[in-house]
């Protein structure tokens, strides 16, 4: 039975446009909970890619809910069982995408894209951060996850671009294509990434127009950055339009972040939420095939978890 997602958006399209009309916020043990204590927080550089747990609170851009929550109850495809409450569970977040009936309409608000901290994303990565932003075992198994579905090393025209890329692209030790592109904010992180043939230095919530000609690449990755998107869909637009007929988009998103940086409708919701966002950015944009959701998180609960959302480009006939 399909799940009935979309029904209930455009029935109650005001729950999820990032105005929540809630008297108080919800929270699950699955949320993207982001706080300033520094024993829940792991240093980056100057700053903090934060997790925190079962905290109660309120952004200035709306009351912490999860969309999951609200509309599971309807979906016959798991009863009446909440998906955010077992999320965890082995299995869980890969039937967040099956058979979604999607509104119309994308059924998200400008507000929902915007940010704690509106100020100039430049200065915030203007100063390199050689480190990681997922633990070692998380960082092990997007590895292993890319050493199953990356084309094998050295094939011939085999183009790939690593979307939001810094120093490291978390590739199988090895990987080589005679195209590797990588786009990031920080000129001396991309300088320093070994796999990368190229780089591009660009602010895609500035101009999220890619500078790549149309089925340029075969792969496309993004690395827990799809969080800090405030123009999605564009972008997302321009993935398809750079993508080969058939090429392959990988997000994968954790449950840490810069929560000043991120988007409101993220730091607001819960791991579950965030596969059908994401999810939601492939529908809305047009030309991808249904996207589909992996947990590839290798110790839940012990480690940082790790979540994929892809699809691929429609190939044309």
């Amino acid at each position: 039975m399909a799940n009935r997602f979309g029904v209930k958006l455009q029935s109650r399209p005001l729950n999820l446009a990032g105005i929540y009309p809630f008297s108080a916020p919800i929270t699950s043990t699955n949320s993207v909970q982001c706080c300033s204590k520094a024993q829940n927080s792991r240093i980056v550089g100057k700053r903090r890619a934060i997790r925190c747990r079962n905290i109660h609170r309120r952004l200035v851009l709306g009351i912490g809910v999860s969309l999951w929550s609200q509309f599971m109850s309807m979906a016959g495809n798991v009863g009446a069982k909440s998906f955010v409450a077992s999320a965890r569970q082995k299995g869980a977040i890969e039937q967040v995408l099956k058979n979604v009936e999607w509104p119309e309409q994308f059924p998200f608000k400008d507000e929902d894209f915007q940010r704690f901290d509106e100020s100039s994303d430049t200065l915030f990565y203007e100063m390199p951060r050689f480190v990681t932003h997922i633990d070692d075992q998380a960082i092990a198994a997007l590895t292993k996850y890319y050493s199953k579905v990356l084309p094998s090393s050295n094939t011939p025209g085999v183009a790939v671009l690593d979307m939001c890329s810094s120093w490291v692209s978390h590739y199988p030790a090895g990987f080589k294509q005679e195209k590797i592109v990588g786009m990031g904010m920080n000129e001396e992180e991309l300088k320093r990434n070994p796999v990368l043939t190229e780089y591009v230095v660009q602010d895609l919530n500035n101009n999220p127009k890619l500078p790549f000609g149309d089925n340029t690449f075969d792969v496309i990755t993004n690395v827990v950055s799809v969080d800090y998107l405030t123009k999605p869909l564009d972008v997302f637009k321009e993935m398809s339009r750079v993508l080969k007929p058939g090429g392959l988009a990988i997000m994968s998103f954790s449950n840490r972040c810069f929560w000043t940086k991120a988007i409101s409708i993220w730091t607001s919701t819960g791991d579950a939420d965030h596969v059908m966002i994401v999810g939601s950015y492939f529908h809305y944009a047009g030309g991808f095939e249904p996207p589909q959701a992996v947990d590839i998180s290798p110790n839940p609960g012990r480690s940082d978890p790790i979540y994929i959302v892809y699809s691929r480009k429609i190939a044309t006939a």
